[in-house]
């Protein structure tokens, strides 16, 4: 007797596993196919954008996030859509998304600052790669700008990474910005030296130096 409800159990447990797997079927397989549609054409989508923005000649760090962006974004946008086509309320896992990104924001308010001035840094370009900077208290050749933080090779070989939140904020001293850039000599004569003799020594020394401009000229103060 024992042996027969058993089986009777097992009758009634395939018998509505197989019902729902029938019901299910055409779901399951929907969203399957969604998502294998999905993957190719976000693929599409984010070389095709890359294309774009290569060819609009877009920063490259620009590009890296910004393709980014659309993948990860993309993703879960079809993440939403197949679980809603698997039958799942969709409505929940929107609100858990954004309560999860609001309390990321609320506990990454510095690395968002960072986050603004990289993209500030990137968009309105006031220093590129190779560029010879001074901010912050620090000078040295950009080596790379990320989102976060832009490096610094400084004059004695040491990388310096400061934050792209203060280095937008402050005052930025771009050295090669322009081609041609005025050195500023200051040489010191004892009190009884002719200064008229002085400065003509000085010209007349500068002015045979092939590598002083002609223009603009010399100036003495």
């Amino acid at each position: 007797m024992k042996l027969l409800v058993d089986i009777n159990f097992i009758d009634q447990y395939t018998s509505s596993f197989v019902k729902v797997l029938i019901d299910y079927s055409p779901k399951l397989i929907a969203a399957i196919l969604l998502l294998v549609i999905g993957i190719w054409v976000i693929k599409i989508i984010n070389t095709v954008s890359r294309k774009i923005m290569v060819k609009r000649e877009i920063e490259p760090t620009l590009i890296e996030f910004l393709s980014d962006i659309i993948f990860w974004g993309l993703r879960i946008v079809l993440f939403i859509a197949v679980i809603s086509k698997l039958g799942i309320e969709s409505s929940s896992f929107v609100a858990i998304l954004g309560a999860a990104g609001l309390a990321v924001g609320l506990s990454l308010q510095g690395s968002l600052s960072n986050f603004a001035g990289g993209m500030l840094i990137i968009l309105f370009k006031p220093f590129k790669l190779g560029d010879f900077i001074e901010a912050q208290g620090t000078s040295g050749t950009v080596i790379d700008i990320q989102i976060f933080v832009t490096q610094l090779l400084t004059v004695n070989n040491q990388v310096v990474f400061v934050p792209n939140g203060t280095l937008s904020n402050g005052n930025i001293i771009n050295y090669s910005k322009k081609e041609n850039r005025r050195t500023d000599l200051t040489i010191g004569v004892s009190y009884d030296t002719d200064i008229k003799k002085a400065k003509d020594i000085i010209y007349n020394t500068l002015n045979k130096n092939s590598k002083i401009l002609k223009t603009p000229n010399l100036r003495f103060q």
